[in-house]
């Protein structure tokens, strides 16, 4: 009517410019608003991409500042043993400096001696050597030329080291001047020389045999070049290592799971025997050991950087099983080196940390999308201990899954089938740690699964399709036990060993020094447990408020709306023959009933899932009353006249919130004090609308009766006057006044007429409409 007005007017009054069509107004301020919203939207998206960076920025800084610590750490322990190595060296160069210093003045003395004769060192020599009487220096020195032309190395050495024994015999007695002995002595010199090459080029051949090395060796050690011997030891081991290496690798691409292991095996294989031939030939001096450390740091190096190169994909199963391996069998090599005092475990663990924690972190990525698959799929199959075996009520109680359940269990144990001792002991803490982001992830895509509200809150942030969803009551309830049934029992018997290996390491008096932050050390079983109970509590949490706003925001006479309390016919509740609560109180009665069935049925055997399940329903019904705004805004709206039944309403329903706890043997503390909050506040809201609470209300006992009553009522479908006589009303608490702090356990029935609680009640009661009385009728 109004748009065909403003056309008649336009076309009446056509030649008015001060007039403004009142489509042109319509269109004008809509395109406003809509601009204003996409402006809006526009910013909000910035703003939460904006978040998202920092976050990811303040995250990624914080572990570069974790991992620049460590490497700070383990700097400042290879300072102090370089420290310690300069001293030693330090030591040794001084003693070497004492003794050329001893040398020289020897060398001077013999000089000032010698100054007195005309004939130097050489001519001497040549005429030693041009005397032709058979002078046995000279034979000698005729006899170890030609075994050196002809490489008899081991008939020169005999020979030299037997000369030289005579020659400090001679040089004892006296009998020979000073003049003979120094030429026939650099005659010797010269020879040895010879000898030493020889030796050296001997040592060096590639396909010499071991025995053969080891005595060309032992040849230059008894010439007094033992650290040259050491050299030719270390590279002789080094060249075998490396041919060995060389060998082995084509054959990595096969043995994807072992070959790590494999390599681990040759190189250190290659170290314990080069220092055994060490301390067998040349002792356990400390320039032997810092010479035969090097060495081997750098072989352990190269072996790091041979098993990343050759690794297989790092997000696969066979990468992850070798790196474990690999770790298990590089530990054991290196505990049997420190028998010989060789320390390499803190090396080996700074060059394939890195690459171990890569192949774990890509493997978690990937059966974290497994189990998000499996969890949006799920088709609720339920399995005992044994799948497809009867239930029994006499076993233990049953070990529930859904297929995703048991596909998360499954990747769970995959894992830990390939995980061994030494990985638990130096990346435990980092693997239960990530078990935790699993487990939250498979929580959080349960969530997903799960009606509620807040799917339209999350829409734009959640992309991903889920094909399955929980509709019914009973596929909720077997998804949260599927969880709980993770959480308390097969996830922790599965990580169990992690724990036992702790607390063996701790009463043998093990340290955790050296072992990193992602060791079994840094982590303990009862944080570990919060964890999993926190992301249990997501779950619950999400459940219970979408199962409670469903019902609350019901439409028709069960809506949970305080303007029910504003409606009613009666001045006094007190004059009702039979008073009960409210519609919404009583649907909920119901629903919970329902709910109870279902889950005695579904969560056979799980007693304490149920109790916490429709404890934290009735506590977040309470809770959302508490904290509900728009139902206060309501008391205080001047318009709308207050009347004492309504107030008298209100407390009734509040008391039958208790009842129901009470009759659940739930814990109902938390529920009575958030009852006693909301008693007050009503109170306080009607008392300011000139509504006496003094003479409006009865005495607690009448609201304590009347609400068991009603429970009564509404459990059996029969009146209250039919039932055994009720406990003393000094059994509960007065929501009016002060709670007691005292420890109280789980509370028994209130009315004794019904043994068994409202969770054992069947579905046929459910669907009586006893419990749905209209209490104003």
């Amino acid at each position: 009517m109004e748009s065909s007005s403003g056309e008649e007017l336009e076309e009446e009054y056509p030649g008015h410019e001060w007039i403004t069509p009142q489509s042109s107004i319509n269109a004008a301020y809509q395109s406003q608003t809509e601009k204003g919203i996409r402006k809006i939207c526009s910013e909000l998206l910035e703003l939460k991409d904006a978040i998202e960076n920092l976050s990811g920025n303040r995250q990624s800084k914080y572990l570069a500042f974790l991992r620049i610590s460590e490497e700070v750490v383990e700097a400042e322990q290879e300072l102090i043993e370089l420290q310690k190595h300069v001293s030693s060296q330090g030591i040794l160069v001084q003693d070497l400096m004492s003794g050329v210093s001893r040398e020289l003045d020897v060398w001077f003395k013999s000089n000032k001696e010698e100054d007195t004769k005309e004939k130097d060192f050489q001519a001497e020599l040549d005429e030693i050597l041009s005397d032709d009487t058979q002078d046995p220096k000279a034979m000698f020195l005729d006899k170890l030329d030609a075994l050196l032309a002809e490489h008899k190395m081991e008939e020169a050495l005999l020979a030299l080291e037997a000369e030289e024994k005579k020659y400090l015999v001679a040089d004892e007695s006296g009998k020979e001047s000073n003049a003979e002995l120094s030429a026939f002595k650099t005659a010797l010199f010269k020879r040895k020389a010879i000898l030493e090459d020889q030796l050296v080029r001997w040592s060096e051949q590639p396909s010499l045999p071991i025995t053969e090395l080891r005595k060309s060796l032992t040849g230059l050690v008894k010439i007094g070049k033992g650290s040259l011997a050491h050299q030719l030891l270390l590279k002789a081991y080094g060249s075998r290592l490396q041919k060995s290496v060389e060998a082995f690798l084509p054959s990595c691409s096969i043995y994807t799971e072992t070959y790590a292991a494999s390599l681990s095996q040759i190189v250190f294989s290659a170290i314990v025997k080069a220092a055994k031939e060490t301390n067998t030939l040349f002792g356990d001096s400390p320039m032997n050991m810092n010479r035969i450390i090097q060495w081997a740091e750098y072989e352990i190096e190269t072996f790091a950087r041979l098993v990343k190169e050759n690794s297989p994909l790092p997000e696969s199963v066979s990468a992850l099983r070798a790196a474990c391996i690999c770790i298990q069998t590089s530990l054991s090599h290196c505990s049997f080196l420190e028998s010989y005092g060789l320390k390499f475990s803190k090396l080996l663990m700074v060059l394939l940390r890195p690459y171990i924690e890569e192949v774990f972190e890509l493997n978690f990525r990937r059966v974290r999308r497994k189990i998000v698959d499996a969890a949006r799929n799920d088709d609720i199959l339920l399995l005992t201990p044994q799948e497809g075996s009867p239930l029994s009520g006499a076993v233990a109680p049953n070990i529930m899954l859904t297929s995703s359940g048991k596909k998360f269990m499954s990747i769970v144990n995959d894992i830990l089938d390939q995980v061994t001792p030494m990985t638990i002991v130096h990346f435990g803490g980092a693997i239960l740690n990530k078990f935790l982001q699993l487990f939250d992830r498979y929580v959080e895509t349960l969530i997903k699964v799960l009606p509620g509200p807040s799917e339209d809150d999350t829409l734009l942030e959640s992309k991903e399709p889920v094909e399955f969803k929980a509709e019914s009551d009973a596929q909720q309830l077997t998804l949260i036990g599927a969880a709980y049934t993770i959480a308390d029992e097969l996830l922790p018997a599965a990580v169990s060993k992690f724990f036992d290996m702790q607390t063996e390491k701790k009463g043998t008096g093990g340290s955790s020094e050296g072992l990193g932050s992602g060791s079994i050390y840094s982590i303990e079983y009862k944080e570990w447990k919060r964890h999993l109970q926190h992301s249990l509590d997501k779950l619950r949490d999400h459940f219970c408020r979408q199962y409670v706003l469903s019902f609350i925001y019901l439409e028709g006479k069960s809506r949970l709306d305080a303007r029910m309390y504003m409606e009613r016919k009666t001045d006094d509740l007190l004059f009702d023959a039979d008073p009960l609560p409210s519609l919404p109180f009583q649907a909920l009665f119901g629903r919970l009933q329902q709910l109870a069935s279902v889950a005695g049925d579904v969560l056979l055997g799980k007693d304490k899932i149920q109790k916490v399940l429709l404890s934290r329903l009735t506590e977040t019904v309470v809770m959302w009353l508490s904290n509900e705004q728009e139902f206060w805004d309501v008391f205080e709206d001047r318009s709308i006249q207050l009347q004492p039944s309504g107030l008298q309403q209100l407390i009734l329903d509040m008391h039958f919130i208790v009842e129901i706890a009470v009759c659940g043997r739930f814990p109902h503390r938390p529920v009575q004090q958030l009852v006693s909050t909301i008693i007050t506040r009503a109170i306080a809201a009607f008392s300011a609308r000139n509504v006496d609470p003094q003479s409006a209300l009865p005495e607690d006992e009448w609201f304590l009766e009347t609400a068991k009553a009603a429970i009564h009522k509404l459990m059996l479908g029969t009146s209250g006057s039919e039932s055994e006589p009720e406990p003393e009303p000094d059994e509960h608490v007065a929501l009016h006044d002060e709670i007691s702090d005292s420890d109280e356990s789980i509370a028994t029935p209130s009315t004794s007429g019904s043994e068994d609680s409202f969770a054992s009640a069947n579905n046929d009661d459910l669907e009586s409409p006893v419990y749905c009385t209209d209490p104003e009728a």
